[in-house]
């Protein structure tokens, strides 16, 4: 999901930089997104790790 969220980062930059304004938008929207799903789920997966050791 990382990934996803880095893919689409890369095609918002590079969209912003060719002008393509809309494109290089909705990218970022998309890529934050992915990146604060990937964030919770990280996090909700070491709070279960922590809870299986113990």
């Amino acid at each position: 999901m990382l990934y996803y969220a880095l893919v689409f980062l890369v095609v918002a930059l590079i969209a912003g930089v060719l002008g393509f304004g809309g494109i290089a938008g909705a990218s970022a929207s998309i890529a934050q997104v992915l990146f604060f799903i990937f964030l919770v789920l990280f996090v909700v997966s070491l709070v279960a790790r922590l809870f299986r050791r113990a």
